[in-house]
């Protein structure tokens, strides 16, 4: 599969996350059109194994990591896991000052620049614990920021390769921002690879109703629907098999076999209907 392409940077946090340069995406959406789909989707098929699910932080603003919490700030709290309970942190925010909450807001955002820059650095493991540790303080209301933060955190999990952690993540970045297209299309690449194509076509057709100028999930759209089908058909002939061989050892005694029995599809309403053959060997 191609590397991920990387949205325009933006001096909006938020923004370079779910928009891109017009002209660039312009180009995009000219760039594949009915006469070049099939050539499309012979390459990435080609292509599908080899899943890129590495990329930069979504937070590409350069900014100074000066004054990122070290520890030693008694309201920062320690994880040593990174289970957070939102209902406590929301039960305690209701007795915090504006002030307050604005302070930790600040800090959990030193926080991710600092994680930030160890991801750069392929450090993730220290970036997951600080992505986990500004999400324990980022105040619940600031619900973008929090998405951002289970986002970058899944970026770096996948790339210790602890994927299924990395789909939690995404999900919840996706609960609390559902237009979070970065998101979205980690999350579908995540399902493909861990073979949940069903749930990986619906996070690629989210992302290209939000971009349609993402050619990934254009192409994937493509791609995986006659691959989803083929999957489908051989469970189908499995199962079936499957039922033989019981039906086989319960009519044995009898002296009848699943050959007896002959199923016949309705092409109207795709339902089968079982014709009994006494003759049949």
């Amino acid at each position: 599969m191609p590397e991920i392409q990387e949205l325009t940077n933006s001096d909006d946090e938020y923004q370079d996350a779910v928009s891109s340069d017009n002209d660039a995406t312009a180009q995009k959406s000219s760039s594949v059109d009915a006469n070049s789909n099939a050539s499309i989707v012979d390459e990435i098929i080609k292509q599908q194994n080899d899943l890129h699910l590495y990329e930069e932080c979504d937070d590409s603003t350069q900014a100074s990591t000066s004054g990122a919490a070290d520890g030693g700030d008694e309201n920062v709290p320690e994880y040593a896991h990174d289970d957070i309970d939102e209902e406590a942190m929301k039960e305690k925010e209701k007795s915090m000052t504006h002030e307050e909450l604005e302070a930790n807001k600040e800090k959990a955002q030193q926080m991710k620049l600092k994680a930030n820059e160890l991801f750069k650095n392929n450090e993730a493991e220290q970036a997951i614990d600080i992505y986990t540790e500004a999400l324990g303080i980022c105040p619940t209301t600031y619900t973008k920021d929090r998405a951002v933060l289970y986002g970058n955190r899944a970026a770096a999990k996948i790339k210790i390769e602890n994927k299924k952690p990395a789909i939690e993540d995404c999900t919840k970045a996706i609960e609390l921002w559902p237009e979070y297209v970065r998101a979205l299309l980690r999350r579908a690449k995540l399902y493909e690879h861990e073979d949940k194509l069903d749930e990986a076509l619906a996070d690629y057709k989210r992302v290209y109703e939000l971009d349609p100028g993402q050619n990934e999930a254009r192409e994937a759209m493509l791609r995986l629907p006659p691959i989803v089908e083929e999957r489908n058909e051989r469970l189908k002939a499995e199962m079936m098999d499957k039922l033989k061989d019981i039906g086989n050892m319960i009519l044995k005694p009898f002296g009848l076999s699943t050959s007896n029995f002959q199923m016949q599809k309705d092409p109207n309403t795709g339902s089968y209907s079982i014709n009994f053959n006494q003759n049949s060997s």
